[in-house]
């Protein structure tokens, strides 16, 4: 089990309204109104994101007629990936939002909660968010649970078991269902 550094939500808030925060020896600017922002996103739904911050966004390049050109071309999903400068201040802000005491960015993966394998958009924040590496809900799952599911899901699209927009939905709506709720299971 990974160890877990707690921090107190006061040196979380100091660290955002400083305006810059270090991760693995690189400066990330916080977004101006990540203080703001604070808890504006409940953990309540954990090991999912909050549905109403985070409801997944598709890239409308993706369809079932195009994903023999796109999501099932290898190397696809790394064409088309955003930046870690990107991601990394998208976390910053969004592990605000989140409120999530522990603020070290190694402890989170900005996850794509349509994934890009799935035809998720790649830089829309609706589809992003600081998915935690350690074990979350009453099952204690993690983002490498989720990653499983999300190649499963990928497989059976790709291999036309599966059309293209059910597979979106059922990951959206709950990833650790999709794959039953799609007969995968």
């Amino acid at each position: 089990m990974p160890r877990i550094r707690r921090t107190t939500s006061a040196i979380a808030a100091l660290a955002l309204a400083s305006g810059v925060l270090v991760a693995g020896g690189t400066a990330y600017a916080a977004p101006a109104s990540a203080a703001a922002l604070a808890a504006t996103c409940s953990q309540d739904f954990l090991p999912l994101p909050d549905p109403s911050c985070t409801p997944g966004a598709t890239n409308p390049d993706v369809s079932q007629d195009t994903i023999d050109d796109t999501i099932c071309v290898a190397g696809y999903s790394k064409s088309i990936r955003p930046s870690t400068s990107y991601t990394n201040r998208l976390k910053v802000q969004q592990i605000a939002e989140y409120g999530y005491e522990e603020t070290s960015l190694s402890e989170y993966e900005e996850d794509h909660h349509i994934p890009l394998s799935l035809g998720g958009h790649p830089t829309d924040p609706r589809n992003l968010w600081p998915q935690p590496h350690y074990a979350t809900g009453a099952d204690g799952l993690t983002a490498r649970d989720k990653d499983k599911v999300e190649y499963k899901l990928y497989r059976a699209v790709c291999n036309h078991e599966v059309d293209l927009v059910p597979a979106q939905e059922a990951i959206a709506t709950d990833w650790t269902t999709a794959l039953a709720l799609l007969g995968l299971g």
